[in-house]
């Protein structure tokens, strides 16, 4: 009985101290299986998605009931379409830059205008194409790929690009870039790294920035970085706070509903559906 009665009150201990409680919200539908990418849409409670590279070039609109409200055709290929962001004026932006063996040339984000959002199909893009000032070789030796990428930012007119290493014993290494969000050929400018735990959980999937721009959020299969009180664009050079999950799975969507609250998503598994979740910052 006192061995139980121990057992019990580490469990309430552990349990109190455990942050890491995700909410379902709700089961995706088969056609979201490999959901990549994420934005809220404004003033609502309706989130955009796209697939990653295999699938249609479609964008998605979803409820909180996991229903697909609304379905967008986009006149360009989805080579390895990552992330979703948006700008204050409502214009979406997909992150075409999956690069998974670093040796992609044709890296490119995506603008599609707000008014083609509510009115659009079949919808011609703006390409903002870039290259990373420090990449030669396509692809480079396999310890100096960090080219890869699954995140993206939008902020004061510029695009912010984190990085997913593909080094082993560094894989929790991203770089931070920026380029304009312009249409047109850009070179992306370096800004600063950050390296997180080094096992292949560790990568960063995704990114959002918080409504008020005080916070970025990236995320990994086990955990979510949150970066606050950063200097400018360094989102890296403020403070950090790590928040654990209670499960790992291929979580590759985030975004914030609210200044506190975040919206996640992860791939199917072999024995469920995608999900959207739930999690609150607490302090």
């Amino acid at each position: 009985m006192k061995k139980l009665s121990i057992f019990f009150f580490l469990f309430i201990l552990l349990g109190c101290q455990n942050y890491g409680q995700l909410r379902v919200v709700t089961n995706l539908p088969k056609l979201l299986d490999e959901v990549s990418g994420i934005q809220k849409e404004a003033n609502s409670d309706k989130v955009w998605m796209v697939n990653d590279s295999g699938n249609k070039s479609e964008l998605y609109k979803v409820t909180s009931e996991g229903k697909i409200e609304k379905t967008i055709s986009i006149n360009a290929k989805n080579y390895d379409w990552e992330d979703l962001t948006s700008d204050d004026k409502g214009n979406l932006y997909i992150a075409d830059f999956g690069n998974n063996d670093n040796k992609r040339k044709n890296l490119v984000i995506l603008k599609i205008k707000k008014e083609d959002l509510l009115n659009g199909d079949n919808i011609e893009v703006e390409k903002i194409q870039f290259s990373y000032p420090n990449q030669t070789k396509f692809p480079p030796q396999k310890k100096d790929r960090f080219f890869d990428a699954e995140s993206l930012i939008c902020k004061d007119g510029f695009l912010y690009i984190f990085t997913k290493s593909r080094v082993k014993d560094q894989y929790g290494k991203t770089t931070l870039y920026k380029v304009p969000a312009t249409k047109g050929e850009h070179i992306a400018t370096y800004i600063s790294d950050y390296t997180n735990c080094s096992d292949a959980h560790c990568v960063i999937t995704a990114s959002a920035i918080s409504p008020d721009k005080k916070k970025v959020a990236l995320l990994t299969h086990q955990s979510v970085l949150i970066f606050t009180n950063f200097k400018r664009d360094d989102f890296f050079s403020g403070d950090v706070k790590e928040y654990t999950f209670n499960h790992i799975s291929q979580k590759e969507g985030v975004d914030f509903k609210d200044d506190t609250t975040l919206y996640i998503t992860d791939e199917a598994d072999k024995i469920g559906s995608s999900k959207l979740y739930e999690f609150v910052l607490k302090d």
